[in-house]
């Protein structure tokens, strides 16, 4: 039974985009890398000093570090303001775990969401381009990145538990910034990986490639999945995040086509939000179909059986979820094809 709502949670839910809101604007700012550098040279910050630093008029940017404050972002003694350590691991540029690619990217998506009801009118997106296909560097930068950051959290999990042992090529389609072609090749170290994707992506793939020391194991294809040759000769083929971004029709392709690229006994496994049979939820999986709404043409969300159909018309004689916990509804299904 669904639970019912008091008037107070469903003016909440109105005005939750403030949050976000407030988190991609100290993004966008850069503010959380400036007051990182700061504490790094020892200097203490306020708002005076942090409205000259991101060139913000003084006033406004304290009421914006009093939403900063009170959601936890920022910390305030008197007139000091420093990080905690989320915002400094997670927000700062300066480190490893920077997840600001992946706010910039929603910040990027968020004026097609304002228009979402005429989106429901009409079935159709409110963006000329979706970000994957943007002609704007630095949009795509954070979609390709944005990508990466949502990945790393998980792709080590993923590869640890997917037995990709005596399995010696891997095709990464449609595999943007190449997270998981990286994290395969690291834990089976007999395996060589393509990732194929759009050519703008090349550049920033393989800069990833090079940073864990696998130029020598992965190489990058150009191309369009939908309408160039894929190549061929793989013991697995790897769908990441893909399908949501196509329409049934071509999603169904995409996937038969992708079993054609297999050796005999080849593995096409797809990873994506998948959302319950019954089309009930889960709640993320659900509402990215309405993300794709908004900024794809014919995009959606789509369910377990669904996708392992698609799996079986790709020649697959048995398909079966892998066993893992995985954030946001994601889930995997692995497809074993004839030998």
């Amino acid at each position: 039974m669904t639970k019912q709502m008091t008037p107070g949670e469903i003016l909440g839910l109105a005005n939750a985009y403030w949050r976000p809101f407030v988190l991609q604007t100290g993004v966008s700012l850069d503010l959380f890398t400036i007051m990182d550098d700061a504490e790094k040279k020892g200097e203490t910050m306020t708002v005076s000093a942090l409205a000259k630093a991101t060139s913000c008029d003084e006033r406004a940017l304290g009421l914006f570090v009093t939403g900063l404050v009170s959601l936890g972002f920022l910390e305030r003694e008197g007139d000091s303001l420093s990080l905690p350590d989320h915002s400094r691991v997670y927000l700062s540029r300066n480190s490893d775990g920077y997840l600001g690619f992946i706010v910039k990217h929603h910040s990027h998506i968020a004026p097609a969401w304002v228009k979402l009801t005429e989106s429901v009118r009409t079935g159709k997106p409110m963006r000329e381009a979706s970000s994957s296909h943007t002609e704007d560097a630095a949009e795509r930068e954070a979609f390709l990145m944005g990508m990466f950051n949502v990945a790393t959290h998980q792709a080590e999990a993923i590869a640890a538990a997917l037995d990709l042992s005596g399995r010696k090529r891997l095709l990464d389609l449609g595999g943007g910034p190449g997270t998981y072609a990286v994290f395969f090749c690291r834990a089976n170290p007999e395996l060589i990986s393509t990732i194929f994707d759009k050519p703008t992506s090349e550049p920033i793939a393989m800069n990833i490639v090079r940073r864990y020391g696998l130029e020598d194991r992965i190489d990058f294809v150009g191309g369009d999945f939908l309408k160039d040759p894929l190549p061929q000769g793989y013991d697995v083929v790897w769908i990441s995040q893909i399908l949501h971004g196509d329409s049934p029709e071509d999603a169904v392709k995409l996937v038969r086509d992708a079993g054609k690229l297999l050796n005999p006994g080849g593995l096409l496994i797809v990873q994506d939000f998948v959302v319950d049979n019954d089309r009930s939820g889960p709640e993320h999986p659900a509402l990215f179909g309405l993300n794709m709404l908004a900024v794809t043409e014919g995009g959606q969300t789509y369910t377990w059986a669904e996708i392992e159909t698609m799996i079986r018309s790709a020649g697959a004689i048995s398909v079966r979820r892998l066993d893992i916990k995985l954030q946001m509804g994601c889930g995997i299904l692995i497809g074993q094809m004839p030998g």
